[in-house]
């Protein structure tokens, strides 16, 4: 099983939509705080779930209980310490139980974790992807960053 990541900035529509279109993955997990704004452009939650289903056959969901909560992601812009945030957010998913969160179905069926930054280093969708692999009931879970 494959946990696919992809951020959105910096990418235009066409390239962020051919990178979908090469994986496997059917289900695209938004587990964006604010998927919504204007600044969300292309991606924004309702424009995103007519493309995905338009243009590569893939449903849209969004997971709150994935996302970080703005308290953390507001000390995190104040203070840029990562190791912080991290630890913060991977103890948030823990109360959450975000593993029980994804409908095991659309594991299987191949998913794609969402978010806006454009690399995987310090985003929480990595380490979204890191837990859930850790967490979930499956053997031999892989994570590609795209």
């Amino acid at each position: 099983m494959t946990i696919y990541t992809i951020g959105f900035t910096k990418k235009s529509a066409e390239e962020f939509f051919r990178i979908l279109g090469n994986t496997c993955a059917r289900h695209l997990v938004d587990i964006r705080l604010n998927n919504t704004s204007q600044l969300a452009g292309f991606t924004k939650r309702d424009d995103l779930r007519y493309f995905l289903r338009e243009l590569l056959a893939i449903e849209y969901h969004e997971v709150q209980e994935l996302a970080p909560e703005k308290t953390l992601l507001d000390e995190y812009r104040k203070t840029r310490d990562w190791a912080s945030y991290e630890r913060s957010y991977t103890a948030l998913l823990k109360r959450r139980q975000a593993e029980k969160q994804i409908n095991p179905k659309l594991l299987e069926e191949g998913i794609v974790l969402l978010c806006s930054e454009p690399k995987p280093n310090h985003c929480h969708r990595r380490l979204a992807a890191e837990y859930l692999a850790k967490n979930l009931k499956a053997a031999d879970v892989s994570i590609v960053h795209l």
